[in-house]
């Protein structure tokens, strides 16, 4: 278990945010949780009276809008469903863009099923499974936030549209109390649509409910133990839903300094093999990248969600914060070469033949350097933070989400968690500039040397996307 802080002798805890974390006033925001939770999401408060509070400052309204009647059941949720054109054109657009971030469905698979549905007539439709047809609507709502031929308020309102009938195909089948494989995957997908919706809280809310369930259908052992008369096929399915799960919670957590529900797993990256019974898609990259974001995960959970989860030092002493380095570089070396030999010009040539492998890069290379600036910035009492280190993390890792709005802007501009860490990068680039500048001969040194210099540039690069909150917090530095 992980200690919390020690307390003062006049009983009150004593603090020390890392680097990453600094430039807020915590007084103001302390009903939150952790210092970093209040930092990262700037929900800027101040709580006078009791009462109930937004728990993160984002999205203020229940999520699912209700356009439901108490007798329409499934049969009117399948009414509102776009015709199949309609319908085709968003799945394809989920496959180009969600997919290979989070390739959690066998294409094949879940097409044999779509194409056999909309077969049916329709009394056969009104039938069928209610968490297929949820998972259909959130993959429409998803599709359709990347949408580009629409204005931003259509988008918005029908995603949202097809992310209610979801929610409400959900309810049919009764999924609070039943679990399945396909409500596994429709929740995963609706959490992900709540928070690129901004909805952060209503899908932090949602994910704890989904990870429940994840538990009770035993997604988080190892499958050879629980089904072991399954089909190869099935048990990977099984180890690619928890992947999908453990990731979303390991990754959000870090993001809002929250503690990790995903802990108790005997479920191995290693037996998740490439071969035709695989689940993963037909591209070859698919297995390797799954494989390196889930062993990233597995290391973050453990050494920065918790601690961070309770504004513990993540590194102890100097000899911890190597030890943690060295074993993140280890995972880095695992990455497939595809995944770590990249420049914003490669990355452009390579996106002329594949554009699934790129998107992944960029994901994986930003959610690796965001954990590494996190170690490299954090300190204690005996650790100091080490800043030559945090701004070359920090640097890579905000390389990724510029290369990423240069290639995929209207992609870019969906993904809230890509924005998120960016701004979380330029905060901590901030944080440490500032800590330097305060040294003697700091300013000095900071105009003269080449990385501080390139600190610099790279906040004044993010006030080009334009967003006010980041303008109002980087300005000072």
């Amino acid at each position: 278990m992980t200690r919390p802080p020690k307390k003062r002798s006049d009983g009150v805890q004593h603090i020390m945010p890392n680097a990453a974390d600094r430039g807020f006033n915590v007084g103001r925001l302390k009903a939150l949780g952790s210092v970093s939770t209040s930092t990262g999401l700037l929900s800027n408060v101040p709580f006078s009276a009791p009462g109930s509070s937004n728990v993160f400052g984002i999205g203020s309204e229940h999520p699912f809008a209700n356009y439901w009647t108490c007798e329409g059941g499934l049969p009117e949720v399948i009414s509102v469903l776009p015709d199949k054109l309609q319908a085709d054109i968003l799945l394809s657009r989920y496959f180009e863009c969600v997919d290979p971030v989070y390739p959690m469905l066998h294409r094949q698979t879940f097409y044999a099923d779509y194409e056999h549905f909309w077969s049916l007539a329709r009394p056969d439709k009104d039938r069928s499974d209610a968490a297929f047809v949820a998972l259909v609507f959130v993959m429409l709502a998803l599709g359709t936030q990347f949408v580009t031929s629409t204005s931003p308020r259509e988008r918005k309102q029908t995603a949202e549209f097809y992310a209610s009938a979801s929610n409400q195909a959900l309810r049919m089948c009764s999924y609070l109390s039943t679990a399945s494989i396909r409500t596994i995957q429709a929740m995963v997908l609706i959490t992900y649509f709540l928070i690129n919706d901004n909805h952060a809280s209503d899908g932090w809310a949602f994910a704890g409910i989904l990870m429940r369930q994840a538990y009770a259908m035993g997604l988080h052992r190892d499958p050879n133990i629980v089904v072991p008369d399954a089909t190869p096929f099935e048990k990977q399915q099984r180890r690619k839903v928890w992947q999908a799960v453990l990731l979303q919670d390991t990754f959000l957590t870090v993001l809002l300094s929250l503690p990790p529900s995903a802990t108790h797993t005997d479920v191995s990256v290693d037996d998740l093999v490439a071969d035709d019974s695989s689940i993963a898609s037909d591209d070859p990259t698919d297995t390797a990248y799954i494989r390196g974001s889930w062993t990233l995960a597995n290391l973050v959970q453990e050494t920065i969600c918790s601690p961070r989860s309770l504004d513990v030092p993540i590194c102890t002493t100097a000899r911890h914060k190597s030890k943690l380095v060295a074993d993140f570089r280890a995972v880095y070396r695992s990455f497939p070469d595809v995944f770590r030999s990249w420049d914003p010009d490669a990355l452009a040539q390579l996106a002329q033949t594949s554009k699934r492998v790129v998107r992944q890069t960029l994901f994986l290379s930003s959610n690796y350097f965001h954990n590494l600036m996190l170690v490299h910035a954090s300190e204690s009492p005996d650790v100091p933070v080490n800043v030559r280190g945090a701004l070359e993390a920090a640097h890579d890792a905000i390389t990724a989400f510029f290369v990423l709005f240069a290639m995929f802007e209207a992609e870019a501009r969906v993904w809230w968690v890509f924005n998120h860490r960016a701004f979380l990068e330029a905060l901590c680039i901030g944080n440490v500039l500032r800590e330097v500048a305060k040294e003697p001969g700091g300013e000095e040194s900071m105009a003269k040397d080449p990385l501080f210099v390139r600190a610099r540039g790279d906040i004044r690069e993010l006030f080009l996307y334009q967003h006010p909150p980041w303008h109002f917090t980087l300005g000072r530095y």
